[in-house]
């Protein structure tokens, strides 16, 4: 395939990832714009008044960007997991495994309409944030970078999770048992730096802290003390999870019987 096929494969499944999540937005886009409400309200508002600061910010200003990347998270993650799956189970992933397309342009494929739903939740969550918070943005091209690096790394996890499940259950057990865990474990509602050291020392190994931090740095312009550190770990997840989707797409483990 030349330069010009590639460009039309990937618009074509870009395009069908993206008219899937924009069909049913009742079911992919207004749960997400709802729970982000209620966030704000109970822990904002009713709980966040009795708080006070965290990290030397008002609560509300403080959980924001944690539960604007939340949101991009799971959405970005679920995405991809369901349609992956999905097209095995209705075995037209056949289709694009015959074609030219190669695997890399198909794991892109996949994690760009991903991508493309954690921007679109991602811009939701924003503004009703800013309704709740009234936050500006510090640093507008860092926070648009790391939405597209940490979405892009999610969708590349939810592919993975479509690639092994056996069922249509497995797709919601890393959600559920994992990723949740790391997301309410990774500081949305609490400063890392409240917690005991020990704890505190757990807390680096895990990668939605990282995340969260880099997002909180690049939205509020606090916590940038190991920037280079967290921007390193999530690049360098994002092109393992990468490799990893190409490696796992061309040994046709999960897919091919």
């Amino acid at each position: 395939m030349n330069f010009r096929e590639k460009w039309i494969a990937f618009y074509g499944l870009l395009f069908k990832e993206v008219s899937r999540f924009m069909r049913i937005w009742p079911q992919s886009l207004l749960p997400s714009a709802i729970t982000m409400v209620l966030y704000f309200m109970i822990f904002g508002n009713v709980i966040g008044s009795r708080i006070g600061e965290m990290g030397g910010l008002n609560y509300i200003s403080f959980i924001t960007p944690g539960l604007i990347m939340m949101a991009i998270v799971t959405n970005s993650y679920s995405n991809v997991v369901s349609s992956f799956y999905g097209s095995r189970f209705s075995r037209s992933i056949e289709e694009m495994l015959v074609s030219p397309m190669p695997n890399w342009l198909i794991v892109l494929g996949y994690g760009a309409g991903g991508l493309a739903r954690g921007i679109v939740v991602g811009a939701i969550v924003l503004v009703i944030s800013w309704f709740f918070a009234g936050v500006h943005v510090e640093h507008a091209f860092l926070v648009l970078f790391t939405v597209i690096l940490c979405s892009f790394l999610f969708s590349l996890a939810g592919l993975i999770n479509g690639i092994f499940a056996r069922k249509f259950d497995d797709t919601a057990i890393v959600t559920t048992f994992v990723l949740t865990p790391l997301i309410y474990l990774g500081g949305v509602f609490y400063s890392i730096d409240s917690l005991p050291p020990f704890w505190r020392a757990v807390s680096l190994f895990n990668p939605l802290r990282y995340v969260i931090d880099l997002f909180r740095y690049a939205m509020l312009g606090v916590g940038g003390d190991a920037l280079g550190l967290a921007l390193s770990i999530v690049t360098l997840f994002t092109l393992g999870l990468f490799t990893a989707c190409v490696y796992l797409m061309n040994k046709g483990i999960g897919i091919k019987s």
